[in-house]
């Protein structure tokens, strides 16, 4: 990867829990260069819900791969808290991931042989470390799962798995958690509860969450809400209601009709 400046390291008072300075992400050279993200900067405060939006090929997963440290950058520069993933190694990024990051995917991603328990649970057992009983049952709670924990994969429904998936992201208690359409495999009714528990677990237990979605119902859950084209922030949106954010994405689409 190469990088043309170097990014003065965020300062303590005001880390974010994740943070782009003109974050770029190019594939192929010469004539067949695509741009996915074109110097962005962007900052997503602790304890705050923010959903990324944007037309299809905007860049916003592009946006949230790079942060969480699933995709490198052509240039440019992020963090998640104070450590600039831009510079860590395979090894490195691996352990931060494991140990700071949450995903929550818009398939599940859960072991059918394992039970909704040592589903949540997995990561950890993997990486060889217990789970804080206390956080985890509340985690449990929170999510609604209490008496489905010894249910396998195919005894749940998608809501049930999904609220699975969300509980295995918070179990470790990360610094950030990124959603990728978390809500897309899941009828409307399954994806306002798995929202509604992605909302609790900032409201109720301090979460960070930054979610990419192409729904406006599912962004009326944020707190705020960051919208890309062709690459480029080109708006956000504070306290969003889902009638808010259609009528920016239509203004969105529009203008790319015009242009």
């Amino acid at each position: 990867m190469t990088q043309t400046h170097t990014a003065p390291r965020p300062a303590p008072h005001a880390v974010a829990a994740a943070t782009a300075e003109r974050l770029t992400k190019s594939y192929g050279s010469g004539e067949t260069r695509v741009v996915a993200l074109d110097q962005v900067s962007v900052r997503f405060e602790a304890g705050q819900f923010t959903a990324i939006m944007g037309p299809s090929g905007s860049g916003k997963s592009t946006l949230m791969h790079c942060l969480a440290g699933l995709d490198s950058a052509t240039d440019g520069h992020a963090w998640i808290g104070d450590t600039e993933i831009t510079s860590l190694s395979d090894k490195q990024l691996t352990k931060l991931r494991r140990d700071r990051v949450g995903f929550v995917f818009q398939a599940f991603n859960l072991l059918p042989t394992l039970t909704a328990a040592e589903n949540i649970t997995l990561p950890m057992d993997i990486a060889g470390t217990k789970p804080d009983t206390g956080w985890l049952n509340q985690v449990i709670e929170t999510v609604g799962l209490s008496g489905r924990l010894k249910h396998r994969p195919n005894q749940l429904s998608g809501g049930q798995q999904q609220r699975v998936a969300v509980a295995r992201a918070l179990a470790s208690r990360p610094a950030i958690i990124f959603g990728d359409e978390p809500t897309g495999n899941l009828d409307s009714r399954a994806g306002a509860e798995v929202l509604q528990f992605l909302r609790n677990s900032v409201r109720e237990l301090g979460q960070t969450v930054v979610m990419v979605t192409h729904d406006p119902m599912a962004a009326a859950y944020a707190d705020r809400v960051v919208f890309l084209a062709d690459g480029r922030i080109v708006d956000e949106m504070a306290d969003p209601t889902a009638e808010r954010v259609l009528d920016h994405m239509r203004r969105f689409e529009a203008v790319g009709r015009t242009s």
